[in-house]
């Protein structure tokens, strides 16, 4: 991820000729294929792929996390030649900034306020666990401090999406992306089956089970699929309570990059607009937009559309192929001396977060 964003204090670094243009489209339309393959996965009538409730039919299974792992299946089982392997590389480097700020076009604002003063309190406390926790597990396990800062972000606020903003703020490396964005997927789907099961052994109401699942769970649409697995009013709250974790991505940002800016040069000042990059200004443009109701409906032969929708989609697809092509660069072997620390790390995190909020959960609900 290095280059997607330069902080400040951050020296200066000589760039290296990319791959030809001829060699370029080898790995862009490798990852076009890996990218369509985990749509049609995605879209998969069966569990876990497709889970049926009284809600409807909902996919849990990101398209993303499927891309991401195809893409290392296809780097390590299939003789690549290193040029197309090489000319992906540059790819999730374009489109990430992109899409995070199309991100905040399916986040209002106001469902900070509507989420209730207790769950919200609940929602900052849980954020302010998981990254102290990450970080603490990290250092006694050895774990890289950019990899640890990575999982303790993916777990406080909404997995790959959170993990891809901090990366450049961080200056994080590839093999760091794939440490946390690997720990993070796979702690995610366990808790999304497993936070349902033992919400009915220990008979929570759906309040609670909404809001424990809303402060837990990494990905939305893991809460989505876990709340709604519980009941249609745990479901609810959890979709909600999830959404405000995402809406504090924005200030969460700020406050990473700021501090791993001081931690590299204290007694420089750091210029605000230096700090945070181009594309959270997008984001937080976006939100706000989407909150006023000021992004338009498109109309259509076939029907209408919110530009809030249309832009979420888009955003969408782009993190699918940046995930194909960041799996492009994986090398298992390397995942396989390195990996178990971060979801040795990854997994303490969890713990601990899913016993700090069910312990307010009881207290406070």
């Amino acid at each position: 991820m290095e280059g997607l964003h330069a902080l400040p204090l951050a020296g200066a670094k000589s760039k290296k000729r990319g791959p030809s243009f001829r060699e370029t489209w080898q790995g862009y339309m490798l990852s076009v294929v890996v990218a369509a393959a985990a749509y049609a996965l995605h879209y998969l009538p069966f569990p876990p792929f497709r889970v049926i409730s009284a809600s409807g039919a909902r996919y849990p299974v990101s398209a993303a996390i499927i891309a991401i792992v195809g893409g290392v299946l296809v780097r390590n089982l299939l003789p690549l030649p290193t040029s197309s392997i090489e000319s992906a590389k540059g790819l999730a480097r374009r489109l990430i900034p992109m899409t995070i700020a199309l991100t905040g076009a399916g986040l209002n604002l106001l469902r900070v306020a509507t989420v209730g003063y207790t769950a919200l309190f609940i929602t900052l406390v849980c954020i302010a666990v998981s990254v102290a926790t990450t970080l603490w597990i990290a250092r006694l396990l050895g774990v890289w401090h950019r990899t640890a800062i990575l999982i303790g972000a993916g777990t406080a606020i909404c997995g790959t999406s959170a993990i891809v903003a901090v990366a450049p703020l961080v200056e994080a490396e590839d093999q760091d992306l794939m440490l946390s964005i690997g720990t993070i997927n796979i702690l995610g789907l366990v808790l999304m089956f497993a936070l349902p099961a033992a919400g009915g052994l220990m008979h929570l109401r759906d309040d609670a089970f909404g809001v424990w699942a809303g402060t837990t769970i990494h990905a939305v649409p893991q809460v989505v699929a876990a709340g709604f697995a519980y009941s249609p009013e745990a479901g609810a709250l959890a979709t909600l309570v999830k959404l405000v974790r995402v809406t504090l991505l924005a200030p969460f940002l700020f406050i990473v990059g700021y501090l791993y800016a001081r931690r590299k040069g204290s007694k420089v000042s750091i210029p605000y607009a230096r700090l945070v990059p181009p594309f959270v200004h997008g984001f937080l443009i976006l939100s706000v937009l989407n909150t006023l109701s000021l992004l338009p409906v498109l109309q259509f032969r076939f029907g209408s559309m919110p530009l809030s929708d249309t832009l979420t989609n888009i955003g969408e697809l782009m993190l699918t192929l940046s995930m194909a092509a960041m799996g492009l660069e994986v090398n298992v072997r390397f995942l396989a001396h390195t990996g178990g620390r971060a979801v040795l790390t990854g997994a303490g995190a969890c713990l601990v977060l899913c016993a700090v909020s069910l312990l307010l959960i009881r207290l406070l609900l």
